[in-house]
């Protein structure tokens, strides 16, 4: 399986830190070997580095890890190969254009119907022809490599231009959306995944997330894979906010939020401001002694 690492912030702020452990954990201190990547919203621009090495001795990494790229957005990426074979162009995060606005996304685990770019139904598609308008309608991001998770994001950027046209919707009824794409994904796989537009920062938790929010009165933190501590009291301002979301905790002297498996987040401005199961609820006792008697009769 994969690892991801997303960061929402306040005001621009660089993940050097956060960073700095990620990256052992990329063939170190860990198995995601099959390459890594990292992408930061710099206004409506995005910078994104990618690399199909291991990240733990990536040069590229070396410079992203000492280089202080400023972004309230970032999302990153260690690959533990499933489906796709080791390319640069199966590197996570993707990037695509939608309303003008770039969006990226990367994902952890697997979701087998949407294999082989685009032949491949993915299981909620009833019919050849549903899948054929799923997969090839001809406009809209298609996917460029092999993998099942550029395939699926580039649905979902589709399914929001089909749902939305020329006008991107508001906030809460883009998360509303995703929110329903999601539990039809998830259906069919392990849907982990971190997608941003540069606004907002989308939050997927199908079995493994958790989150911490720095804030004040900052403290020192120390990171889990390498011997390496921080103050934060002397690097920011008491109005500052940072959300940094990991597959697992990247410091072992905070306290993380383990998020519920079978959920979605928005965070916005440094903190989660939405959060909506993608799990369905379990039934009522009243109604299970419906259906019994209903099913006995």
């Amino acid at each position: 399986m994969c690892e991801l690492l997303g960061m929402n912030c306040n005001t621009p702020t660089d993940i050097c830190f956060s960073f700095a452990g990620f990256q052992q954990r990329g063939g170190a201190t860990s198995v995601h070997a099959d390459g890594w990547g990292i992408a930061f919203f710099e206004g409506v621009g995005a910078r994104v580095f990618l690399d199909p090495q291991p990240s733990f001795r990536s040069p590229v990494a070396e410079l992203v890890r000492n280089y202080p790229i400023r972004s309230k957005n970032v999302i990153a990426h260690i690959r533990k190969a499933t489906h796709g074979r080791i390319a640069l162009e199966n590197t996570h995060p993707f990037m695509r254009e939608l309303w003008g606005r770039y969006w990226i996304f990367a994902h952890n685990g697997a979701v087998p119907g949407f294999g082989q770019v685009n032949h491949d139904a993915p299981a909620f598609c009833a019919t050849t022809e549903a899948a054929a308008q799923v997969f090839n309608d001809g406009s809209g991001p298609q996917p460029v490599g092999d993998t099942d998770s550029e395939a699926v994001f580039c649905w979902l950027l589709r399914q929001l231009r089909q749902r939305f046209g020329a006008t991107p919707p508001a906030r809460d009824e883009l998360f509303s959306t995703l929110h329903e794409l999601t539990l039809k994904v998830g259906a069919s796989g392990e849907f982990n995944y971190l997608l941003s537009n540069g606004d907002w920062l989308f939050a997927h938790c199908s079995r493994k997330l958790a989150f911490v929010v720095r804030k004040a009165p900052f403290a020192v933190a120390h990171l889990a894979d390498e011997d390496v501590s921080v103050d934060f009291a002397e690097l920011t301002t008491p109005s500052d906010r940072v959300a940094v979301i990991a597959t697992t905790p990247l410091t072992d002297n905070e306290e993380w939020t383990t998020m519920p498996p079978g959920s979605l987040w928005l965070f916005e401005e440094g903190v989660p401001v939405a959060q909506a199961p993608t799990v369905p609820a379990p039934p009522r006792k009243e109604e299970t002694g419906s259906a019994a008697v209903a099913s006995a009769a």
